[in-house]
């Protein structure tokens, strides 16, 4: 692989803090994949540190279940992150905190608008045709003695005039009115903390020097600042990263194939080919494709990523995949299939069959035919079962229409010829087939075909010597036995 020009820019600044921060709603689906990998990727390059918070304050939507599936997938992607991983719901106090912190110098109130008067006011709104901006009465009036008891929530006193500048590494300097920013709630009335605040607290407090997330955060990027503003707090650098689209161009969803990333490792694909595929959807090192995990940590950098949205195609995952699988080793590749097994129909029953009988050696001994023709670890699998198929096969209508008379004649006296053989190994096994070919005068392919629908039920499988080579003398001996007797 040629090596390109471009090199990534590496911060001359104290050693970057970042931190991957989902909601445990669902599972890791591809895009949160992605935006942990930008991160992970940007703290090993610049020598920082990756932080992971689970930002678990909805109680309702709070599901275990999906905070045990990100754990799970990003450590089978192999981002490992720093410390322990932090629950946000249990900074609550500390929200609290800082927002009681914002009323005593100014910069919060407390206000008692109802919902019926919330609803009033936006109906107002639409009346007159302008857009709905909560303007709270409550601004600037502390709450009287009737009020005093009433639930109140807490709102950030935004300016109501100048602008608010977001300036982001990769979108560039963001301007927003500061007169179109509402008075919002930062701790609503049961004294929970809502998303802006426990972002900028859990974000000041872990020391978190880069923000990089989705574009569709970049309107949050402008309220978060007007906390930061108020409490006098230095702002993290952003990166805010292009959203990744389905092949047809529409926002990436589940007809797209977004699936959490579990389901990949279920459909067999690898996790250094998803890591080197998700990190090209949005960035890029020149006309590099194939990128080892020490290139993309040397390469990596946020002046590499672009603002367009990326296309997600299943087609080009599955190509890279297929490299990756030829290029892995016997021993890796056997420890992906092992890992796979239990999350595929009839995996179990394939794990015992592969502990019998040497499976697994054979497995091992086949693995070399089977990787330049398997685009997953589910397609080594199914290439595979010729090995754990048990004896009569079921022959596939094409296989069993290459047996014909003639064809069981010729694998008759090939059979005799194979147990004669004192060395099982597919060069000798080779020899012994051409031999026979020759002084039958038939071409090769006329009994190597009828020879493999024979040994593996199938007109497609790995080189049919190396099936031999890891069927073993009597396995394959017996197989052909079935087929002309």
């Amino acid at each position: 692989m040629a090596n390109s020009p471009q090199t990534a820019a590496k911060d001359v600044s104290p050693a970057p803090v970042v931190r991957f921060a989902p909601s445990p709603t669902g599972f890791l689906h591809i895009g949160g994949a992605r935006t942990a990998l930008f991160n992970w990727l940007y703290a090993k390059a610049n020598d920082g540190q990756f932080l992971l918070r689970i930002e678990d304050t909805d109680r309702k939507r709070n599901n275990p279940e999906a905070v045990a599936a990100i754990y799970d997938g990003l450590k089978w992607l192999g981002l490992d992150w720093d410390g322990d991983a932090v629950s946000q719901y249990a900074r609550a106090d500390r929200h609290v905190e800082i927002a009681e912190a914002l009323l005593a110098n100014g910069n919060a109130y407390r206000c008692c608008l109802t919902t019926d008067e919330l609803n009033a006011m936006r109906k107002q709104a639409e009346a007159e045709k302008r857009t709905f901006k909560i303007r709270s009465p409550w601004r600037d009036k502390g709450l009287d003695e009737t009020r005093k008891d009433q639930p109140f929530s807490v709102r950030l006193k935004a300016p109501q005039d100048g602008e608010t500048i977001v300036h982001d590494e990769v979108q560039g300097d963001i301007t927003f009115a500061n007169q179109d920013l509402d008075d919002f709630i930062i701790l609503r009335s049961d004294a929970t903390p809502t998303y802006h605040l426990a972002v900028v607290v859990d974000d000041h407090d872990m020391g978190i020097t880069h923000v990089i997330r989705g574009v569709d955060h970049l309107n949050n990027a402008a309220r978060q600042n007007l906390i930061y503003a108020a409490l006098d707090w230095d702002i993290p650098t952003y990166a805010h990263v292009p959203l990744i689209h389905g092949a047809d161009g529409a926002k990436l969803s589940k007809r797209h194939g977004a699936l959490g990333v579990e389901s990949y490792r279920a459909d067999g694909f690898l996790p250094e080919a998803l890591r080197n595929y998700l990190v090209r959807l949005g960035w890029s090192h020149g006309d590099d494709e194939i990128m080892s995990t020490q290139q993309l940590i040397s390469w990596f950098g946020l002046d590499g990523i672009g603002k367009s949205p990326a296309r997600f195609d299943t087609q080009k995952l599955e190509d890279l995949n297929a490299h990756y699988i030829r290029e892995s080793t016997n021993e890796d590749l056997l420890e992906h299939i092992r890992a796979v097994l239990p999350e595929i129909e009839d995996g179990n029953t394939l794990a015992d069959k592969l502990t019998k009988n040497d499976g697994w050696a054979k497995l091992e001994m086949a693995l070399p035919g089977l990787k330049p023709r398997a685009k997953t670890v589910l397609a080594v699998l199914d290439g595979a079962r010729f090995i754990t198929d048990q004896r009569p096969l079921v022959l596939e209508p094409k296989a069993a229409k290459l047996l014909d008379d003639d064809a069981k004649g010729h694998l008759a006296q090939l059979k005799t010829r194979l147990e004669t053989a004192s060395d099982w190994q597919a060069a000798t096994l080779e020899a012994i087939v051409r031999s026979y070919g020759e002084e039958a005068d038939i071409k090769l392919g006329k009994i190597a075909q009828p020879l493999r629908a024979a040994l593996t039920g199938r007109t497609v499988s790995p080189p049919v010597f190396d099936v031999l080579a890891a069927l073993g003398k009597t396995e394959s001996l017996a197989r052909l036995a079935d087929q002309t007797v």
